[in-house]
């Protein structure tokens, strides 16, 4: 049985990197990818954990070599997804999770179909307005420039299989773990542990 994709995205301060560390510790082997960016970490980002932090020339290199499923560039700065990590884990019957915005969503669906879409959204503008200059890591006009982006963004869930509201951190995590552990039991993942269970061929005559 293969692993299954989960995408995880929305606009810039819902919680996502919260949301998916949360979902790391409570959901059992789920794996996170880590991204590829060309940008700069930022104060207690780490590399290798946060972000696999690389230099634009080594970016475009490893696009030349194929290197990612998608990549994107968002805000002057590359990111990319490494197809060997994604094929590695699914192979091996790991589902993955994915924190990347709706251009990298697109490109998953595109290569994996059957990939699973999860849009999070906030619970009001206002409240994403005060999230994003809470956090007190970017200057007012890149602030403007992230908020006018989510309020063209949010239009895009459509594109989603669910769409989550991050009222309460807790809740959202509870709703996401929810979608992955009910896709797990779904019959098209379920059928070949059945037949190596109790030793049976289910193929249709």
């Amino acid at each position: 049985m293969s692993g299954q994709i989960y995408v995880i995205s929305g606009p810039s301060g819902v919680g996502k990197s919260t949301i998916v560390q949360q979902l790391r510790n409570e959901v059992k082997d789920l794996i996170y990818s880590i991204s590829y960016t060309s940008r700069k970490p930022r104060e207690n980002e780490v590399d290798g954990i946060n972000y696999h932090f690389v230099d634009r020339e080594t970016f475009e290199k490893m696009i030349q070599e194929k290197a990612f499923a998608e990549w994107a560039e968002v805000y002057d700065a590359l990111y990319g997804t490494s197809l060997e990590v994604l094929q590695k884990h699914r192979s091996l019957g790991l589902d993955v999770v994915l924190d990347i915005d709706i251009q990298g969503a697109a490109n998953i669906k595109k290569y994996i179909e059957e990939s699973t879409l999860i849009y999070i959204l906030p619970p009001s503008l206002d409240i994403l307005g005060e999230r994003l200059r809470g956090r007190g890591t970017d200057a007012e006009e890149i602030i403007r420039a992230r908020f006018e982006k989510a309020i063209r963004e949010i239009k895009r869930c459509v594109d989603y299989d669910y769409i989550v509201f991050n009222q309460e951190i807790d809740r959202a995590v509870e709703e996401i773990a929810c979608i992955i552990l009910s896709d797990r039991a779904r019959k098209s993942r379920r059928l070949s542990m059945v037949e190596k269970v109790f030793n049976i061929s289910l193929t249709p005559k």
